[in-house]
């Protein structure tokens, strides 16, 4: 049995859970998600959990019940408490700022980079250098951070670029003039 797939999912007090036949959504106090289950497992709500099982004791069964259980547990703690991720842009001139929902980075190229922000995520800037990326599914809270960060990844000798609050960054030592 799963290690992951047997643990029940405890859902709070102000999330509402719905299953009918594949298809589960989640709503909460930070917005409503929906997901479709995979055809190897099984959703089942007693009370206040949330039950994952799965038909068939194969490896693609036993694969799919741990995932199944850790998307839905993503989804019951996203409607709940929402995802955050931070980001923090370093170099001379380097900044970010919001314009209702579009992110405006100027990176040091010829031109401002600009990033649409998808629905349900909330972006805020503080000090034109630390952003924040706030929303209830972390699947996509994560794309829009690897994104914005893709635009211009730290690099090893200044140090210069977008990278994750937690990021650090091995600096390289430059040429040595002889």
């Amino acid at each position: 049995m799963s290690r992951i797939g047997k643990q029940p999912i405890l859902i709070p007090a102000k999330v509402k859970v719905n299953v009918s036949g594949r298809k589960v959504s989640v709503e909460g106090p930070k917005g409503k998600l929906d997901m479709e289950l995979n055809r190897r497992t099984s959703l089942k709500v007693d009370g206040d959990k949330i039950v994952v099982s799965r038909d068939g004791d194969d490896a693609e069964a036993r694969a799919m019940h741990g995932l199944s259980r850790a998307l839905v547990n993503n989804m019951v703690k996203g409607v709940s408490e929402g995802f955050v991720k931070k980001l923090g842009i370093q170099g001379v001139g380097f900044k970010a700022a919001v314009q209702g929902k579009v992110v405006n980075l100027s990176l040091g190229y010829s031109h401002p980079l600009l990033y649409s922000i998808p629905d349900q995520i909330k972006v805020t800037v503080e000090e034109n250098t630390k952003v924040t990326i706030e929303g209830p599914d972390k699947q996509v809270v994560g794309k829009v951070a690897a994104e914005i960060r893709s635009f211009y990844p730290p690099e090893p000798y200044k140090g210069k670029g977008v990278r994750y609050a937690d990021e650090k960054v091995i600096r390289k030592e430059g040429k040595t003039v002889q």
